[in-house]
Order: structure tokens, then sequence, then C-alpha cells
């Protein structure tokens, strides 16, 4: 897709994928793709995933500063009492086919979910806030309660107490995290909390725009997530990982050979930054940290040679998919829960998107450059061949 832009001089540029086009305003985060700087709300993303939690974050999103100790404590509280599913939403869960994809199943769980909100249709701002902590609150329970319904298990009910990152991980496998497990998780939550007008962000904001309610928003980011274009490229990650790990065959030259075929080696390089994604660097050192507590650094060691050959054979360098792979795999997850997750942080970005839009809508109308046929003339049916 080509689209055109006249800038100050008359000037038509074409922008294909709308690169480097400025839709609109917003204030909720930075990317500097040349120096690799990622800032949420005027906060350095390193900053914020070493010195706060994922709800701090998504206080921060939604609000536009940090929250204060009895600020937090309300927000936690409340985000507690939002966790369990109305039983319609379970029984959903419980009529997926065993092979369903779990972003599909994501997503018309939460469509599904606006049937039981009171609220669904209210548009008032402090509705709207109160939907985004519901949202938050409720899609860790179904990703959850979705993969134990397929592996024949019972979904396990949510605590009403702790944090997001462990709660889903006591959902999800029966048992408490461990205090590494817990804060690794909810590091990679802030990390993916945000970035910018994304395919899946500006998707629910166009949604967003036309007055839609924050649940049709969200299925629809949902929707653009689950293309492997823009969600899956961790699952790949890992998936390559396996296999170097199955061969035996040393990363390096795995890689070269990739190369040589004029293969893809997923979580590299990133559309916006042109050097280490940052939030790749902060991964990295997990990926370090959870690999010495486990008592094997393979998944790291693999991980490094893959970097270094092809930063040095491409000039490409690691993006956030690279190192969360091995992460949420050394935490126990399945590979294709990977982009549920995705989804499960960012859905405080997403709603922060939606909350701005709504201060100042403006219906997002951009244009086509139509390049198809003209003059043609209607020829009798008989005649057309």
């Amino acid at each position: 897709m080509a689209v055109t832009k006249a800038s100050k001089n008359g000037a038509v540029i074409k922008a294909p994928g709308l690169e480097g086009i400025v839709a609109l305003d917003s204030s909720l985060s930075f990317i500097d793709g040349s120096k690799g700087e990622l800032i949420y709300v005027g906060y350095e993303i390193d900053d914020l995933a070493r010195n706060t939690s994922f709800e701090e974050v998504g206080f921060l999103l939604w609000n536009g500063r940090l929250p204060d100790k009895a600020e937090l404590a309300n927000l936690n509280e409340s985000l507690c009492a939002e966790r369990i599913l109305p039983p319609m939403v379970l029984d959903i869960l419980k009529s997926c086919p065993e092979d369903a994809n779990p972003m599909a199943a994501l997503r018309t769980c939460v469509s599904a979910l606006a049937h039981f909100d009171a609220e669904a249709d209210d548009k008032s701002p402090e509705a709207n806030y109160r939907k985004a902590i519901r949202l938050t609150a409720r899609i860790p329970t179904i990703i959850a309660a979705f993969d134990r319904v397929r592996k024949g298990l019972e979904p396990i009910e949510p605590l009403r107490t702790g944090s997001t990152a462990f709660n889903f991980l006591y959902m999800l496998n029966g048992e408490e995290p461990g205090q590494a497990a817990e804060r690794t998780f909810d590091a990679c939550l802030v990390l993916h909390a945000e970035h910018g007008l994304n395919a899946s962000t500006f998707t629910g904001r166009v949604i967003g725009s036309t007055l839609s309610d924050m649940y049709s928003s969200i299925v629809g980011a949902i929707g653009a997530l689950k293309g492997p274009l823009h969600g899956g490229a961790n699952i790949e990650v890992m998936k390559t990982l396996l296999e170097i790990d199955r061969s035996g065959v040393d990363p390096a030259n795995v890689v070269r050979d990739k190369l040589a075929a004029s293969e893809r080696i997923m979580g590299f390089g990133h559309r916006v930054y042109k050097t280490l994604d940052p939030r790749a660097s902060i991964l990295r050192d997990m990926v370090e940290a959870v690999s010495d507590e486990k008592g094997s650094r393979k998944w790291y060691d693999m991980s490094i040679a893959m970097m270094e050959v092809m930063e040095r054979e491409k000039r490409l360098y690691p993006n956030v998919d690279f190192f969360s792979a091995s992460v949420y795999y050394m935490l126990g997850i399945d590979i294709d829960l990977f982009t549920p997750i995705f989804a499960m942080s960012r859905i405080t970005g997403w709603t922060a998107h939606l909350l701005e839009q709504w201060k100042a809508n403006r219906l997002i109308r951009p244009r086509a450059e139509y390049v198809g046929p003209r003059d043609l003339k209607v020829q009798p049916i008989d005649s057309r061949t």
C-alpha cells in the first residue's frame, strides 16, 4: 500500500505502509530508533523495567504519572477484585476445540466480556477507565484458563491478592511462582506495555475514533496482533532455538546456513529501531539471570552466538522478541501462549491510547491513492468475456 501526503511545498510524498507518516499526537511513548531509546510518559524504559511494577506502569499510562502508595494500593485492589471471569465466558473457553488458536480464543472471549459489562456502552471517561482495569485484570485469567482447559485440567480461580505476574503464573502452573520468576515476568510485562502507534494500537485507535466501545476496539487490536508480522515473532524465535538444540549443530553455523539460503532469522531487526532494541538489552540480562538460577545457560549462550553472527554478517540487532522467547520458555510457558501474553501486557497501552483518543476525538479517515483503470464502459452481459 502506498500512501501519499502533501508536504508544505505541495509535493506528494509516498509512504508505503504509512512509514514516517505522523497521524496524531500522543503523550504516551517516544521512540528514537537511531539511538535505541524508548520512553513511557517521560520515563526511560530501563528505569521503569528495573524499578517499577506492571501495575505502576499501567497507572502511568492511564494517568500520565506514576502512582503514590495509596493510589497503587487502590489500583491493585481493583485489579484483584475484577479477575474472576463471568461463568458464560468460562463456558466459551470449555467449548473451544482442543487445537484452537490461543489468540482466536482470546479474541472471542474479550468480545464476550462486553455482554457481561453493564458499562460496555457507557462512554464516560470514568466508565472507560474502569473498563481498562477490568480488561487488564481479566485477560490473564482468560489465557491461563484456556491453557488449562485444553490440557484437560480445571481452570484455577484467580487469587484476590498478589501482582498480575504472580497471579498469572499461579493460575497457569497451579503453583506459586518464586520471587525471581515473578520479578522477571513482571518486567517482561512492563517492557511490552506500550510502543507507540504500532499496527495493533493504530487499529484500536481507528476503531475507537468511530466512537465504538472499548471492547470492540480491543478485539480489533487483538486481531491485528494475531498476525505473524506483528505479534508472533518470539514464537518463531523459540522454534529456531529448539531446532538448533535438537540438531546439536553450532548455533553460529546454523545462522550462517540460513542466511546463505536467504532464510529470514526472526527476532532481528525492527521497523523502527536501527540499533539494539532497548527492551532486548534488558531482557538479555534477564535471560542470563534466569539461566543461572535454573542451572543451565544453554539458551543464553545459544542466543548470544546467534546475535553475534547477525550483527557481524547483517548488521542487524535483536529486538524484544528475540530474548523474550527464551525467558517465557524457561518460565514454563507454552510457545503458542507467547503472543497472548503480549496482549496481556499491551492491554495497558491499548486502553491508554483509547483514553487519549477520546479526550479530543476526531475520526481517523486517511485517503488511498487510486491506481486502478479509468474510462471503462459497461458492456452488455452477453458480450462480456
